[in-house]
């Protein structure tokens, strides 16, 4: 028996070394990947990065490999593209070969390919340019939207207002407002703020956002995706697509933006100033005022920026065997563009981990765009509702700010306004402020 043991020991040894070699041949650069840190048969290299702050791990490898490098989230491959020009010249220069959507586990168990996020292909094409039609037809981008939005913000108004300057947390209220936008454009009208119905609805999604910040909803596996038509699970998945990130973006960021607001209420004194002069009292916000407010839209800018809500942009994929700089990505390889690294770079914004207006005002203190600005990604798989986002932020926080000032419930120097770190959607420490009628 023994013989038989050192030659299953010796067998052992040789498919382990061999395993190894052709994980490493992967990434190493052979056969024009991009290069990457060595990768374990199975495994990958998830002994080698923080699966609980994934995003850092990424930054530590780019100062390592450069712009462009490929890592194993077990057995499935990803080439990361850090920095503004990588991630241009991906999905903007190239954009049709990077059009493709990257997998994530839980998306492809929940999705399994249908709707329009997760989607591939001749259907995402059809169901995406469906939804913009549609969208435009119900009124995004028209007054009726901008409409739809005031008439909610002011709802909230009253709500915050029954606060009668009692601590609360933000997080109920600004979702339901939200999310009510969404359901306005959906079903052509709003639902009250204790329907029953509306808050199981709005549960479901904040779980459904939870299982996507964990860390098992981050870790890759592969699900093949069903034929390209309108079914009507296409359909129910493409509306549901609407509600989950069209509502949780956006209250998500007015939710951290508040927390800043907190944190620096000079800068909120700044706002309550524009807007005071620009817009008065007597009459709601609209879209119009922005391009008067360039203090108020640079605070806004810089808070997406700041607040880096999808550090590493919703993956991608090449949809064939691409050749990008001196590499070649094989077909359906996924793709993380990290936003993250364009967001934060200190080319463009002096000092990224520090909150500062200022990044996006002239010397004169006009309102200066930056090509580095990417919080809705870019290219073809840009957000669908990128417009409406827009919207529903610059809207609904003047109209909070219209009316109340902010009321920290802890010394502003003590507020930690980091994200807490996760791969798919950063969201702000939990918290409770005052809201003070002005």
């Amino acid at each position: 028996m023994e013989p038989l043991g050192a030659t299953s020991v010796f067998l052992v040894i040789c498919v382990s070394c061999l395993l190894f070699l052709s994980a490493w041949r992967k990434v190493s650069g052979s056969g024009k990947l991009p290069p990457g840190p060595v990768a374990f048969p199975l495994i990958g290299n998830t002994l080698q990065l923080n699966m609980r702050n994934l995003p850092q791990s990424i930054h530590e490898l780019s100062a390592k490999y450069g712009p462009v490098f490929t890592i194993c989230l077990g057995s499935q491959r990803v080439v990361v593209l850090y920095g503004q020009e990588a991630v241009k010249e991906a999905l903007i220069d190239q954009g049709d070969e990077f059009s493709g959507r990257g997998k994530l586990a839980l998306a492809d168990k929940l999705a399994k390919g249908a709707g329009i996020i997760f989607s591939n292909g001749e259907r995402w094409k059809q169901l995406r340019r469906f939804a913009l039609t549609t969208l435009r037809n119900f009124g995004m981008g028209k007054k009726s939207i901008e409409e739809r939005i005031q008439e909610e913000a002011c709802f909230l108004v009253e709500r915050l207002k029954k606060t009668h300057e009692r601590p609360f947390d933000p997080t109920i209220p600004l979702t339901h407002a939200v999310s009510n936008i969404i359901c306005s454009v959906v079903f052509g009208n709003r639902f009250d703020y204790e329907d029953q119905k509306f808050l199981a609805f709005i549960n479901l999604t904040e779980e459904n956002n939870e299982l996507f910040r964990s860390f098992l909803g981050q870790v890759c596996s592969e699900q093949q995706n069903g034929q390209s038509e309108f079914t009507t699970e296409n359909l129910l998945r493409s509306t549901l697509d609407l509600f989950l990130a069209g509502t949780g973006t956006s209250s998500t960021t007015l939710r951290h933006g508040l927390l800043i607001l907190l944190k620096y209420p000079d800068i909120e004194a700044k706002v309550h100033e524009e807007i005071d002069r620009v817009i008065g009292r007597s009459r709601s916000p609209c879209m119009a005022d922005r391009s008067q407010m360039p203090y108020t839209d640079a605070v806004i800018h810089e808070m997406q920026r700041f607040i880096n809500l999808v550090p590493m942009g919703v993956p991608h994929a090449v949809t064939r065997d691409t050749h990008f700089r001196q590499y070649v990505i094989p077909k359906g390889t996924t793709i993380f563009p990290a936003l993250q690294s364009v967001l934060g770079d200190s080319r463009e914004f002096p000092k990224p981990e520090q909150f500062n207006p200022g990044h996006f005002l002239d010397e004169n203190g006009a309102f200066r765009k930056s090509d580095f600005f990417m919080p809705f990604s870019a290219g073809k798989r840009i957000c669908v509702g990128e417009g409406l986002a827009r919207m529903e932020i610059f809207l609904i926080l003047t109209m909070i700010l219209q009316n109340f000032t902010l009321k920290s419930l802890v010394d502003p120097k003590d507020i930690d306004i980091a994200s807490l770190p996760s791969l798919v959607l950063n969201a702000p420490r939990p918290y409770q402020l005052c809201v003070l009628p002005r």
